[in-house]
């Protein structure tokens, strides 16, 4: 985590303020030396969720000693432009791209659950190496179904309403303010429950008084999550309350997302047209978690020859995965499938919170270097055309 007085500039209202601020904090920055092994190329900013806007992001990373990074924002890729001149002015050669949830209806995983908790028969894919010219063509594309997942968000903040009397929550006055929207960033569940956090806390104070409270309204905390809200003194103290009510609330008020999904086949004819490469997004069953942050769930183990044969057939030509969250079993599959099916590698790990570091340490296993050579692929692509 960077200084905080150095976030807080870095995170500053506008874009160029940012950007200013990171040319002042750079003159008397000591960076550590990059790793070359150190590459994540799925960091979110605020332009979804995350503490950090694309310039903080993109010093944060140079000071982990990352050597490259990567931008990824759910439904929007308005925050790259920032984060490419921030990486030019650090001196760190980046990428960029974003995530998407497709439909998968009219394929074989209609109504089929793959990488998505919430909802069956929709997967999340990610646009990688997209063209620098060609940002503005994504931003159009997905601006309408930005609009329609604000319809959703609104229902939702509905349902939290209803289910927690008392809160009140308003989606223009306490959601959209801690977004990016106005600039073309995508809002998601995480901002409603970052919302009914800080909610929360005006209601019912930190420490202990919140973990009577969250008790009160029948929420079981375990021993970590107590602890968490304890310390008052947290700065991120909404970020670790926001983990707890993800868990416990989005189920419970969840809609499913229909028109703000684009069926998979348009996105795929999209990434033709541009030139970016889609990526289905390898999630695979959680047991015991490998990151601990996943309850044991099934997703697409059990027919992922089924899955991989699927996104052949819808033009997907890559497949993303994260080495840190799955077993060696798991990625020992993924990756023959990949092999034998001739399916592109791309990793990144994804950053939403304070408390996570940029750094995959999984990186440092040589059996991992097709994914780093993968990343350079992408950042040349964006660059001059290379073929991927």
């Amino acid at each position: 985590m960077i200084d905080l007085s150095i976030l807080h500039q870095l995170n500053a209202p506008t874009k160029e303020e940012r950007l200013e601020n990171l040319r002042q904090v750079v003159k008397t920055a000591v960076f550590p030396p990059m790793v070359p092994q150190y590459i994540n190329n799925h960091i979110h900013t605020t332009y979804s969720f995350s503490p950090y806007s694309p310039t903080a992001a993109v010093f944060a990373a140079r000071m982990e000693g990352l050597c490259t990074a990567g931008i990824i924002d759910h439904d929007s890729i308005s925050g790259a432009q920032e984060f490419l001149e921030a990486a030019g002015i650090i001196g760190m050669p980046a990428t960029i791209g974003m995530e998407c949830r497709a439909s998968m209806d009219g394929t074989a995983l209609e109504g089929r659950r793959t990488n998505n908790p919430d909802q069956a028969g929709v997967s999340y894919m990610t646009i990688q190496a997209v063209p620098h010219d060609k940002i503005h063509e994504l931003t159009a594309f997905f601006a309408p179904y930005r609009e329609a997942r604000h319809r959703r968000n609104r229902k939702m903040v509905e349902n939290i309403n209803a289910l927690l009397p008392g809160i009140e929550l308003d989606y223009d006055r306490d959601v959209l303010p801690l977004s990016e929207a106005g600039e073309g960033g995508g809002v998601t569940e995480r901002h409603l429950m970052y919302a009914l956090a800080k909610k929360m806390v005006v209601l019912a104070g930190k420490g202990q008084p919140m973990v009577d409270y969250l008790t009160s309204i029948g929420l079981t905390l375990s021993e970590k999550q107590k602890q968490q809200m304890l310390d008052t003194e947290y700065f991120f103290y909404e970020y670790d309350l926001l983990g707890i009510l993800k868990s416990a609330f989005v189920p419970r008020i969840y809609i499913d997302a229909t028109d703000e999904c684009p069926n998979v086949r348009d996105v795929a004819a999209l990434c033709e047209r541009v030139d970016a490469l889609l990526c289905y997004a390898y999630l695979g069953d959680v047991t015991a978690s490998v990151t601990g942050d996943k309850k044991a769930q099934k997703f697409e183990d059990d027919y992922l020859d089924d899955v991989i044969g699927c996104i052949k057939e819808c033009g997907i030509r890559a497949v993303t995965y994260m080495p840190t969250r799955n077993t060696p079993e798991q990625l020992a599959r993924l990756r023959r499938l990949c092999e034998e099916n001739d399916l592109f590698q791309v990793s990144g790990e994804d950053i939403n919170s304070p408390r996570q570091s940029f750094i995959i340490r999984a990186m440092e296993n040589p059996m991992f270097s097709n994914l780093i050579d993968a990343t350079w692929k992408l950042i040349e692509h964006e660059k001059t055309g290379a073929k991927i």
